[in-house]
């Protein structure tokens, strides 16, 4: 099930929900805050890694000489 973040439109609070293919609000959940159905899906940002080595040293899974900075 993927999550995705909303914001309502009316009290502009942001919240994120589980949503399920077979749910039919999955377009317009309510509002946890004001229990509005004029909410929207917000944008969200992606994460990305980069595994490799640039620097030409021997790489480690932890540390600051690992892939993930």
């Amino acid at each position: 099930m993927p999550i995705y973040e909303y914001q309502c439109s009316d009290c502009g609070d942001a919240f994120e929900k589980l949503i399920r293919f077979s749910d039919p609000n999955q377009d317009t959940p309510g509002c946890p805050t004001c229990q509005s159905n004029n909410t929207h899906k917000k944008l969200s940002a992606i994460a990305a890694i980069h595994i490799g080595n640039q620097s030409g040293a021997a790489s480690s899974s932890c540390g600051t000489s690992g892939p993930f900075r």
